[in-house]
């Protein structure tokens, strides 16, 4: 029996981490020789409701069984930004605690993310005991967010090098990301491996005739194939100034729907640089958590921006590679690797993301058509859950 417990996720829904965490126990929860604990936050923002899970086993107020996963729910300080740090820091602690008293043999602690990098000679000092392996998910370039002031990314590129540093195995979702981890830290001699992010190239469960779909719809005044559409934290990384500036500009007559959290000082800031206020075309819709919406509201859309800069494998761009029928991706390599001949590619030189909506706007439709199966085709190819899921039983059981 394997024993792998898995730290850094809120639990099993909001995020990319915590869709990873469902899809991975759900397509392991008849494996016998691994078991999985996860460590859910009991408190904040995004925490997981585990009564609105499926099937769900009650064991107590702070432990329950989700796919035949033990889950523990871990309670944090609320220390706004530094509330995850601590939450991690508490999670790795219960985990060392609950692996002494079980008796459980050569555990794996799997951490997603970096922020807990100075504590982890501590920790391994304790890992270490048990016959233990510490695995470490970097995610993106956490260091180069621009939200974060310059101490903030000092502390997230010193807590990554220690977690490559302590790490037996680092599990990178991006071949860029793997890359780096190797030149960067080259000193450290780290081992990883690439494991990529999932998503399912499934249609929308909703129809047309959904009232939901109809009433989101009527409250923009949008029209099928009549809008292009962003889906992501609104940050300058995600490059949004350049994704609203450049559309502006451009020849189009549709619509540009922005479903993002409301960051109404950068909002403000934008809007003094751009004006994209006075333009009918640009319409924020705010967030949309209905995931079976979201998918059809990509499905209908004439193409899907993504801007993202900084991070590995964006779920949000596997999910749009596997709903829209044309793709428009910030020229990065974590898109290139993600979606290769599948899409259409801009940069942020003035001018250059306009001239590639007009090109847009003249594709016939079976050039369309085409971007769209070569799309799909990445999906199920490279990034379905059975292959992710599939890859982790094999490091698992190695």
């Amino acid at each position: 029996m394997r024993h792998i417990f898995i730290i850094g996720a809120k639990g099993f829904t909001y995020g990319g981490y915590e869709t990873f965490l469902d899809k991975l126990t759900e397509y392991h929860q008849n494996n016998r020789e691994i078991q999985y604990y996860i460590m859910c936050k009991a408190n904040g923002i995004g925490i997981t409701d585990e009564k609105k899970l499926k099937n769900v086993k009650h064991l107590s107020n702070t432990e329950y069984i989700y796919h035949n996963a033990h889950c523990f729910k871990i309670k944090s300080l609320d220390l706004g930004s530094a509330q995850a740090i601590i939450y991690d820091i508490k999670a790795l602690q219960y985990c060392c605690n609950y692996i002494k008293k079980n008796n459980i043999e050569n555990p794996i602690i799997y951490v997603l993310s970096s922020r807990v990098g100075p504590a982890m000679k501590y920790f391994m000092e304790k890992i270490r005991k048990f016959g233990g392996k510490l695995w470490h998910n970097p995610d993106g370039w956490e260091f180069k967010r621009e939200k974060y002031n310059w101490i903030i990314r000092k502390y997230w590129k010193l807590s990554e090098s220690l977690m490559v540093k302590n790490a037996d195995l680092e599990v990178c979702d991006s071949k860029t990301i793997e890359n780096y981890i190797c030149k960067e830290y080259a000193r450290y001699k780290p081992k990883t491996t690439f494991i990529a992010y999932g998503s399912d190239a499934r249609p929308s469960k909703l129809l047309d005739t959904d009232l939901n779909y109809i009433t989101w719809k009527k409250k923009f005044n949008l029209f099928k194939y009549k809008y292009y559409v962003s889906v992501g934290r609104f940050v300058p990384e995600n490059n949004f100034e350049t994704m609203i500036r450049e559309f502006m500009k451009s020849e189009t007559d549709k619509d540009f729907v922005i479903i993002t959290t409301k960051d109404h000082k950068f909002l403000n800031k934008l809007d003094c640089k751009l004006h994209f206020s006075q333009d009918k075309r640009i319409k924020f819709a705010g967030t949309v958590y209905n995931q079976e919406l979201l998918k059809k509201i990509r499905e209908d859309a004439y193409g899907y921006f993504h801007g993202h800069s900084v991070g590995g494998t964006n779920p949000s761009l596997l999910e749009a590679l596997s709903s829209t029928k044309l793709n428009l991706l910030y020229d990065v390599g974590f898109n290139r690797e993600v979606a290769y001949d599948a899409a259409l590619y801009w940069n942020l030189e003035e001018g250059n993301l306009a001239e590639v909506i007009n090109k847009a706007e003249h594709l016939n439709k079976t050039e369309i058509a085409e971007y769209e199966e070569k799309a799909k085709n990445r999906i199920l190819n490279m990034y379905n859950w059975k292959l992710i899921s599939d890859k982790y039983k094999e490091i698992i059981m190695s």
